[in-house]
């Protein structure tokens, strides 16, 4: 008579093999403890001297300024400006205005930790002297998502109205301060990455931002991608006697930052057009 043992019951070699295969197959989907969160995207550490990133920082630096007279006056319509950041201080708006500035843009945010300081003097100030003014933000793509910066943007300084006097937002998207000059992202993580902010701050304000960036740094880091010409209008720095070649996708710039040494405040900038045509970006 047989005599029937307790204990597991006997597996070949291959029935063992393939238990082990399905208990692995189960561990990599649950995750070991102490891994949740492994497969989220790296992210950097966040900016720490937000206060020397201002529109065109990276650019003198990168592309260097032109010395020598500035661009002689535009021979089709334009409108002059500036624009500043926490670096500037408390600004003298109505030495500017009587200077012949109409409009300027004040940096209001990095990442999704810096708040600019002279925020409200600069951003305040130049609407009580009269002028047209907007709010930007600087982009670091690789501490947070596109989304998550464009609603801290907004939260803090990037709104907009139609008042007539509020031009919309605008990201600068410039050479990396804190290391690899595109941020660790290819060509199509940074456009999608632009997407992601564009389509956010449009969802907030119901405005398509403008983007601050270079011939350069695009080329480079985008691959001259020609995704947003058709919406976004262009502000270019370019520190010489044009605006000279513009990024893929542009016919023409909206803005251009033409020195970084002018009156007062150093960033000058000529709007593209007659002041009608400016209020009209403010109007949407």
């Amino acid at each position: 008579m047989p005599v029937l043992r307790s204990g597991p019951p006997h597996r070949s070699p291959r029935s063992r093999a393939l238990l082990a295969g399905a208990l692995l197959a189960t561990v990599s989907l649950v995750g070991l403890p102490g891994t949740a969160g492994a497969a989220s995207p790296h992210r950097a550490p966040e900016p720490t001297h937000p206060e020397r990133d201002w529109a065109g920082s990276q650019i003198a630096k990168h592309e260097g300024t032109k010395a020598g007279p500035l661009p002689p006056p535009s021979l089709t319509a334009s409108v002059e400006g500036v624009d500043v950041s926490s670096h500037n201080g408390s600004v003298a708006w109505s030495t500017l205005w009587n200077g012949g500035v109409k409009f300027a843009y004040v940096k209001a945010t990095e990442s999704t930790s810096y708040t600019n300081p002279s925020f409200a003097q600069q951003y305040n100030g130049s609407y009580h002297v009269g002028m047209i003014r907007g709010a930007y933000h600087f982009a670091t793509p690789d501490t947070s998502s596109g989304a998550a910066q464009a609603n801290y943007f907004v939260d803090h300084g990037g709104g907009w109205s139609k008042d007539g006097r509020t031009l919309p937002g605008a990201l600068d998207m410039e050479y990396n301060p804190y290391g690899s000059t595109c941020y660790g992202l290819s060509a199509t993580g940074l456009v999608n990455w632009m997407k992601d902010w564009f389509a956010t701050y449009k969802a907030r304000t119901g405005r398509d931002a403008v983007i601050y960036t270079s011939t350069g740094w695009w080329k480079q880091c985008t691959g001259n991608s020609g995704a947003f010409g058709a919406v976004n209008p262009l502000w270019v720095p370019r520190y010489g006697s044009s605006a000279g070649e513009l990024p893929g996708g542009w016919g023409f710039h909206t803005i251009w930052q033409y020195t970084s040494t002018g009156a007062t405040v150093g960033d000058h900038n000529r709007f593209n057009g007659a002041y009608d045509r400016l209020q009209a970006l403010a109007n949407g």
